[in-house]
């Protein structure tokens, strides 16, 4: 099965080199200019701690003995900052001693490369490192994926979502979030089997992804409930989205039980301008909003804090 969530920009990946000396910045970007990578360099510690958590790059070449901040207290900072820990970090360092390859490895170091350096194997372990890095980004991902859909699973959209929620709020920019349904879900797998079923959940999965927009993030939130997460989209933009979706999947013939219609009921909350709201009570708003529309009977939307606003029955 595809993994419809899963994606990788095609851009390079970034390898950050935190050293002092420019003559090593010169013979890097000399020596690496075939590679598959984006070289950035910064000659001081603190620098090179600013620049990897604004840019979160694949990879890291340290070195230790730099005046100011040394490689020991950069390395630590990294791997003690949630944001920047899972960086890979290769030392490349004329300190040769056991001891100071033990602590570096201590610190959370994957390599140790002492200088003057052999190039060629320089190279080799900068793309073992690259993919080694690559495969737990996947693996990682992987885990967030719903099995069944494709999408995202519910507990990327915890996360996401209270990411969205906070970046909204602190920006003060429009945020929606649209809780969708399948309707008398129950009793398609009780008539038709849990196959069809199954296939439903597969088929309304596909169908909101096609109507989402490349910002929009689809999630399968439970059972036969899903959530799309809308940045940068007021009320009245989401409900226009969200109906394209109702009555795309309302549309919709089913190969295993063609005389039988799927529906689904969608709540949105919204807001123009985010304000100090906590993402739990946004959602509650939601869930209101799409209790309301079942109760408005089915195959609807209703936008919390107005009037429902009822949809044709496809």
């Amino acid at each position: 099965m595809a993994l419809n969530a899963a994606h990788f920009d095609d851009q390079q990946p970034i390898v950050l080199v935190i050293d002092d000396s420019p003559d090593v910045h010169r013979l890097l970007r000399a020596r690496l200019r075939h590679e598959q990578l984006e070289l950035r360099a910064v000659t001081n510690g603190e620098e090179g701690i600013e620049l990897a958590r604004a840019i979160k790059p694949a990879m890291c070449l340290l070195d230790l003995d730099m005046p100011g901040m040394d490689g020991f207290q950069v390395l630590r900072t990294l791997k003690n900052d949630v944001a920047t820990m899972d960086i890979p970090v290769i030392v490349l360092s004329a300190m040769v001693s056991a001891q100071d390859k033990v602590t570096a490895f201590d610190l959370g170091a994957v390599d140790y490369i002492t200088k003057p350096f052999n190039l060629t194997e320089l190279r080799v372990r900068v793309r073992s490192a690259l993919r080694l890095h690559r495969l737990v980004q996947m693996l990682a991902q992987r885990a967030q994926i719903d099995d069944l859909t494709g999408l995202w699973n519910r507990a990327y959209f915890d996360r996401r979502w209270t990411e969205e929620v906070s970046k909204a709020s602190r920006h003060q920019r429009p945020l929606s979030i649209a809780m969708l349904d399948v309707d008398h879900f129950k009793s398609i797998n009780d008539t038709y089997g849990h196959p069809a079923g199954d296939a439903v959940l597969q088929g309304v999965a596909r169908l909101i992804q096609r109507e989402c927009r490349t910002e929009d993030v689809a999630c399968r939130y439970g059972g036969e409930e899903f959530a799309l997460i809308m940045p940068d989209t007021g009320p009245p933009d989401a409900h226009n989205l969200c109906e394209r979706i109702r009555s795309s999947i309302a549309a919709t013939i089913w190969s295993q039980h063609p005389e039988r219609t799927v529906t689904i009921s969608i709540g949105i909350a919204g807001h123009a301008r985010a304000g100090e709201i906590s993402p739990n009570a946004w959602l509650e708003h939601a869930d209101r909003a799409l209790y309301a529309a079942k109760r408005a009977g089915r195959n609807t939307i209703v936008t919390a804090g107005g009037e429902p606003r009822l949809a044709k029955a496809g």
